[in-house]
């Protein structure tokens, strides 16, 4: 019977406590748009490159030995790794919050009353056992185990456990678009120094024609054949490519050593291909199309990870709104004196429930409510924004490559 009337009383409570803190504001609303062109150009390929692996995809042993030392020792790629593992954590910390806490506890304490209070009065008056005063000072001695519990009704802490997952699960996809950055990086360096090589040899050569060009104009003034004004022309050419050759090799070193710091070392010279720089011809490229970005590129799947983990903290906010059921526990042994704590007087436990909501004041839970839907709508742009710089990049980066091939051929015409 009195079971019944709490359990009916907590009943009341908790309805009482939901209509009158159930009020969540209104928020602006807004739906990600994931809508993107059937194809790049009127192309319906679907075989697509990013598919490949880039050890299949690169073949020259130098630039895949530059690659692997790049993804161990490279600092920024390092630094992210380590935010992944903060991510991992963060998971543990909120899986743990929704489980109950579970505690030991020991205490000690000696306490002594004044005799001419209302306490100290009654202690005065009162045995302590048959026969036996209350001792003065008092003292006390206690140890048991303690509970707490928060009662995840509305999921506020699963919510927030599974935005931890998003996030974690959003770092890994940040760390795999890191090493695609990289693993491009360290390849357009390479080649750029392998077309430098390239350049440097024609300086070089021209260099040694236009040498022995002076000689002949120099022996051809000496016979009269021609004036200083041609001499100084040829020195004049001369002098342009041998600093055309110093300006290469400035770019030669800065490109060694930008490849040097993506793989995380100091300065040193790069071993490179020394076959003719024609000869390394790349293979085909096939970009698919581009709802196939949505699946392939790391950073779309940042973003889409990050979204879902900002709706989730929308729930989360919207959580705080309404009431929270903790549950608290403790058994143990107390007595005044150690040698009684083995007596089953000894024992004390209690049980008890919180039942809480807010109903005054809501300025901060607001705040954050509405921190959170702003958050959540600067993904939704920031996940649109992503989809629409990578279609624009395989656009461009299509075009370059286009044009890069009729460049080709009319030069080598």
């Amino acid at each position: 019977m009195f079971k019944n009337r709490i359990l009916k009383w907590v009943g009341i409570a908790f309805i009482s406590l939901t209509y009158t803190a159930c009020s969540v504001p209104a928020l602006v609303q807004k739906t990600e748009n994931k809508t993107v062109p059937a194809s790049y150009n009127n192309l319906q390929d679907t075989t697509n490159t990013a598919k490949v692996k880039w050890q299949e995809f690169f073949t020259d042993p130098n630039l895949t030995s530059l690659i692997d030392l790049a993804l161990q020792n490279n600092q920024e790629l390092n630094i992210t790794l380590q935010e992944i593992q903060i991510a991992q954590n963060e998971i543990r910390a909120r899986k743990g919050e929704y489980l109950p806490f579970v505690g030991l506890r020991g205490a000690a304490s000696v306490e002594k009353v004044p005799r001419y209070t209302n306490i100290g009065a009654l202690e005065a008056t009162t045995e302590i056992e048959p026969g036996k005063e209350m001792p003065e000072p008092l003292t006390d001695f206690m140890g048991g185990a303690y509970a707490n519990w928060e009662v995840d009704i509305w999921h506020k802490l699963r919510n927030a456990k599974k935005s931890a997952v998003n996030r974690y699960l959003a770092s890994v996809e940040g760390r795999n678009f890191m090493v695609t950055n990289l693993i491009a990086e360290i390849a357009n360096s390479y080649f750029e120094l392998l077309a430098l090589d390239n350049q440097l040899a024609i300086v070089q050569q021209n260099i040694k024609l236009q040498s022995n060009a002076l000689q002949i104009v120099k022996l051809q003034k000496e016979a009269t054949r021609v004036t200083e004004l041609a001499v100084r022309r040829f020195q004049a050419q001369v002098l342009n490519t041998q600093s055309l050759q110093y300006d290469i090799q400035q770019r030669i070193t800065e490109t060694e050593n930008r490849i040097n710091f993506l793989v995380g070392r100091f300065p040193q010279p790069i071993q490179r291909n020394n076959q003719p720089f024609e000869n390394l011809i790349p293979k085909n490229i096939q970009a698919g199309i581009p709802a196939q970005l949505l699946a392939n590129r790391p950073d779309i799947k940042q973003a889409e990870l990050n979204l879902a983990a900002a709706k989730l903290d929308v729930q989360v906010a919207k959580a705080r709104f309404y009431p929270s059921l903790s549950i608290s526990a403790g058994i143990g042994l107390q007595a005044f004196n150690p040698t009684y704590l083995i007596k089953p007087q000894s024992v004390l436990y209690t049980l008890a429930g919180d039942l809480a909501a807010p109903l005054v004041n809501k300025n901060a839970i607001k705040a954050l409510y509405y921190s959170a839907n702003a958050q959540q709508i600067q993904a939704i742009y920031n996940y649109e924004r992503t989809i629409l710089n990578a279609n624009m990049e395989v656009v461009n980066q299509l075009a370059k490559i286009e044009n890069l091939a009729k460049s080709y051929d009319l030069k080598s015409r």
